[in-house]
């Protein structure tokens, strides 16, 4: 379990869950929260209940989302869970709800904006932060009246870019968008690159005008025992995955 360092100065509960101390077993060793893996239905909920419990709440208040790589992102009105929501990025300011991201490789994104206490948070894999998820949950961010200067950022585990080789078409796609974006790639022999997920996603925090951006450097793909991982499951021939939990939630105290 990792925490960032301004969230916890503003006392924000919030946790980059690793894979450990869960039910799961085989190649969703131990605490996989992924409804969408195929796990045990019964295996995943008793990992959200663990989950749940340590932020002091019922599994009804640990709002999920069913993602896909989107660029779209929900308010979340409703103070009990009624089922996953269909986005990559949720918002809130209500303090009886914890907003979770599931990551095997994305990058989990928690922010929290001081003035308007609006907590949120994002799954950033390479598809949702180029065609505009972090831009569209700022611009959300403006209908809660929230301000971009008054937000925290942090960027959990993730993929790094030693870890993340990519074909002369990804490439190519990002330099459509921008040649800018070649700076984010790495050149090897073999006409292949290596992708900075996380730098790319940095910068398009700062192009928007966040400064206070806090990272957990640490390699999903890497670390086996530590981390699941879609790129490593497929390089393993296994034919699913566990997801990691990020959860934030504001304390109770405040309104």
């Amino acid at each position: 379990m990792f925490y960032s360092e301004n969230l916890k100065k503003k006392g924000i509960e919030h946790c980059f869950f690793s894979r450990k101390n869960g039910v799961s077993k085989g190649i969703y060793e131990s605490l996989n929260c992924g409804p969408g893996s195929g796990d045990e239905i019964l295996s995943v909920k008793k990992n959200l209940d663990i989950v749940s419990k340590k932020f002091g709440i019922q599994t009804e208040q640990l709002t999920l989302m069913n993602q896909t790589h989107s660029n779209k992102v929900h308010i979340v009105k409703n103070k009990i869970n009624s089922g996953r929501i269909s986005a990559d990025a949720m918002l809130t300011k209500y303090n009886e709800l914890a907003l979770g991201v599931l990551t095997a490789d994305c990058a989990p994104i928690l922010i929290y904006e001081k003035e308007k206490k609006i907590i949120g948070c994002i799954h950033a894999g390479w598809k949702g932060a180029i065609n505009g998820i972090i831009e569209n949950t700022l611009k959300k961010l403006s209908e809660l009246e929230g301000n971009v200067k008054q937000l925290i950022v942090c960027i959990g585990p993730c993929i790094s870019q030693k870890s993340y080789e990519v074909k002369e078409d990804f490439y190519s796609m990002f330099m459509k968008k921008s040649k800018e974006n070649d700076s984010f790639f790495l050149k090897n022999n073999k006409k292949t690159f290596n992708f900075d997920l996380r730098g790319f996603v940095n910068k398009k925090f700062k192009d928007c005008g966040v400064s206070q951006i806090d990272n957990i450097f640490l390699d999903t793909f890497a670390m086996k025992n530590e981390y699941f991982s879609h790129r490593r499951a497929k390089k393993l021939d296994e034919n699913d995955y566990g997801r990691c939990i990020s959860v934030i939630k504001k304390i109770s105290s405040q309104n």
